[in-house]
């Protein structure tokens, strides 16, 4: 089974607009924890434009006091700062993107050849705090690619499935990222990583990604679910998530 992670940070953008408490981050986590997500995602970026550091701290002391079955998920750049503020913290799972300040959000995996100096470092400093370390991955890293990911000493990678969820008016350019998505994953499962999958996710393309993408343990699902939690609620857009992972 896929377990669902859920992505705070439109919550947190959407507060920020006005110099108010509401919508409540920590409340939301609630609602979506009560429903039966498995965890919860956020991604504090330098600006805080979204989710702020005291947010993290927050809900860090909910999930140990109030859902210890619960995962939190802390993603970002391996900056001193998020380093830092994740050893502080200490969630059960970081996935390091490779994202620049001032990108909007997400938008490519890691060149983990390039860059595998850098990421064994930051891999084998979070390991130290606890943390299970999953890296940002594009669809065709192929086989090459996982095998620089698994050499950095991290536990998985998380597909980028920007692209598949961007292909809605595309049948023939979903079909071919569908492929690309699960030739990744079975190289990752062969060298011996664990697949998670985030980004532009929604009810209408899970069921064709689970088809395709089977042993993805994890997916973290932000914008589409809080689009969905507009008109049906927090709570039912959860339900209606993991029903369509089964």
């Amino acid at each position: 089974m896929t377990l669902l992670s859920v992505n705070l940070n439109a919550v947190a953008q959407l507060r920020n607009r006005r110099n108010l408490p509401w919508p409540s981050v920590v409340g939301i986590a609630r609602v979506v924890l009560d429903a039966g997500a498995s965890g919860i995602t956020v991604h504090p970026r330098p600006d805080e434009r979204h989710i702020r550091r005291t947010d993290v701290f927050e809900l860090a002391a909910l999930q140990a006091s109030e859902y210890p079955q619960a995962e939190f998920n802390v993603e970002g750049y391996p900056s001193e700062d998020f380093m830092a503020l994740v050893a502080s913290v200490k969630p059960h799972q970081v996935t390091l993107v490779p994202d620049s300040p001032e990108q909007p959000t997400s938008d490519h995996g890691w060149d983990f050849r390039g860059q595998a100096i850098v990421l064994a470092r930051a891999v084998q400093a979070l390991k130290a705090h606890g943390a299970r370390v999953s890296l940002f991955c594009d669809s065709d890293a192929g086989v090459a690619g996982v095998t620089a990911a698994k050499a950095t000493g991290a536990d998985r990678i998380e597909l980028y499935t920007g692209p598949y969820g961007g292909c809605y008016a595309d049948p023939d350019r979903a079909e071919y990222e569908l492929a690309a998505l699960a030739e990744t994953t079975r190289a990752a499962h062969v060298v011996g990583l664990g697949v998670n999958a985030g980004h532009d996710l929604t009810l209408a393309n899970l069921p064709a990604f689970q088809a395709a993408v089977p042993g993805v343990e994890e997916v973290s699902i932000g914008h589409g679910l809080t689009a969905d939690a507009l008109l049906m609620g927090f709570g039912p857009a959860v339900k209606a998530y993991i029903a369509a992972l089964q």
